[in-house]
């Protein structure tokens, strides 16, 4: 695969310590099969989004290294262009979830390699109100486990750090009250996390939903009623072959093409790792909307 132009982006404080030496790694990959390679490096928050926004459409592909984070903030500029390019995620991040869900090698050197060797399909992106979201929108023990983390533990022991803060927000973690407008229909009840996802995977974790998650035109909703560990082993242990049905009364799921959220005070909404939206929140799907690379077909 050959392109005219091409951005890649890469944000300063992302991913992990050899970011130098991996960009450089990248770039050796993909110069090769492009005519002009635009690097930028972003500083602050809300500059990749600005960054994609404005000059987005002077490329045929925007490469974004780095975490889910990075990613959440770049598709968010790209997603409003009448034209958008196509999409590399190159994965630079702790988790680097999205890009685990494209079937893309957590590698950024490998990843590249795929790139050029791979194919384009057309992604959903979900919908927050005026926002959107690659992975996921989750409200409870999701959004209380990112409030959690550890930034300096985050840094040296990467995924191990999410483990051990989902435990420990796990051991405190209390009931909501909810209201859900799924497709039209509403039911409400209590619940510990709200979980609607794009993708399919959590913390590295696969999540047990349907190898198209991401081009079905839906979320795959999750309502944790109660929680403790034999709960998440329940979600973490099934494999995706086809539609989940949960053997644990405790757990709900369901798929939405929208889906309102009411709770009875506001609740912190956590988008892809990021903590700035609440409820209540209306959700929907964008469906095929962005082209992203993603690795040789199985």
């Amino acid at each position: 695969m050959e392109w005219n132009k091409a951005l890649l982006i890469h944000h300063l404080h992302a991913g992990k310590a050899n970011r130098e030496n991996t960009l450089g790694l990248v770039t050796g990959v993909l110069a090769p099969a492009i005519h002009e390679l635009v690097v930028v490096r972003t500083d602050e928050p809300g500059e990749g989004e600005r960054l994609c926004r404005e000059r987005g459409e002077e490329f045929d592909v925007v490469f974004i290294l780095g975490g889910d984070g990075t990613v959440h903030e770049c598709v968010n500029g790209l997603v409003s262009l009448p034209k958008p390019p196509q999409v590399g995620v190159l994965p630079g991040g702790t988790c680097n979830d999205f890009a685990r869900s494209l079937g893309i090698s957590p590698d950024a050197e490998t990843a590249a390699q795929e790139m050029l060797a791979g194919r384009v399909i057309p992604v959903d992106v979900g919908r927050a109100g005026e926002r959107v979201f690659t992975n996921f929108f989750g409200i409870g023990l999701i959004s209380d486990t990112s409030q959690n983390i550890n930034e300096n533990l985050k840094g040296a022991l990467g995924k191990v750090s999410y483990i051990i803060s989902t435990l420990q927000t796990i051991s405190r973690s209390e009931p909501f009250r909810y209201e859900l407008e799924i497709d039209g229909e509403w039911t409400e009840g209590e619940a510990v996390m709200i979980y609607a996802a794009n993708g399919r995977f959590l913390g590295t974790n696969a999540l047990p939903f349907a190898p198209d998650a991401l081009q079905d035109g839906k979320l795959d909703v999750l309502i944790i009623h109660e929680t403790g560990i034999p709960l998440m082993r329940e979600i973490l242990s099934h494999k995706p072959e086809g539609e989940w049905q949960p053997r644990n009364e405790s757990i709900s799921y369901f798929k939405a093409s929208t889906l309102k959220i009411k709770t009875d005070v506001p609740m912190p909404a956590d988008t892809d790792g990021e903590l700035y939206m609440e409820t209540p929140a209306e959700l929907s799907v964008l469906a095929g909307h962005l082209h992203f690379l993603t690795g040789a077909e199985e």
